[in-house]
């Protein structure tokens, strides 16, 4: 069995991408929580690495873009400190509040509120799906769980990410970040 390596220092993020239009400009999110002094893990749903220059993340954070769950043999990855899911699916969101854990996203997803982990959803989803009422009830359930569920992203917008680093700030200080 292979050894974990040492955690990082300083404090992860989890930047969980999902398979939507913006997915593909997921870098600058990266880029973004780098330059604010996170530390980032790229978590992809199975759908969003065709949506997603895995290559070109794994570059720029140092790190693997986990999309399945490890193998025994291989390290555990970092325990999230706060996690973004951006962009966030009409089908992750209510996944995520009826806490299926059907992938290896949903399930670092489905323990962080349990956890204590600040979670921060930016949806992109068009007005007709955030109209339904399956969708509104998903946010209302993850907003009584204290995650925190922005308006959905404006396509327009030529920087959709600057609302949800917004809503996370800053890394915080203090304890350094620990393996689970």
């Amino acid at each position: 069995m292979t050894a974990s390596p040492p955690p990082p220092a300083g404090k992860v993020l989890y930047v969980i991408v999902c398979a939507a239009f913006a997915a593909s400009d997921a870098g600058r999110l990266v880029a973004a929580a780098q330059d604010l002094g996170w530390i980032v893990q790229v978590v992809a749903t199975p759908a969003a690495l065709d949506f997603i220059d895995v290559p070109a993340l794994e570059a720029r954070t140092g790190r693997p873009v986990r999309s399945r769950y490890r193998k025994p043999s291989e390290p555990k990855p970092p325990r999230a400190d706060a996690m973004i899911v951006a962009p966030a699916t009409y089908n992750t969101v209510n996944k995520f509040a009826q806490g299926i854990a059907d992938t290896y996203a949903l399930g670092v997803l489905a323990e962080a509120p349990g956890l204590g982990i600040p979670v921060v959803v930016l949806p992109f989803v068009n007005a007709a799906l955030a109209a339904r009422l399956p969708f509104r009830r998903a946010v209302a359930d993850l907003l009584a769980d204290g995650v925190r569920v922005l308006p959905p992203a404006d396509a327009a917008d030529p920087d959709p990410w600057r609302p949800a680093l917004k809503e996370l700030g800053p890394p915080p200080a203090g304890v350094e970040s620990h393996t689970v």
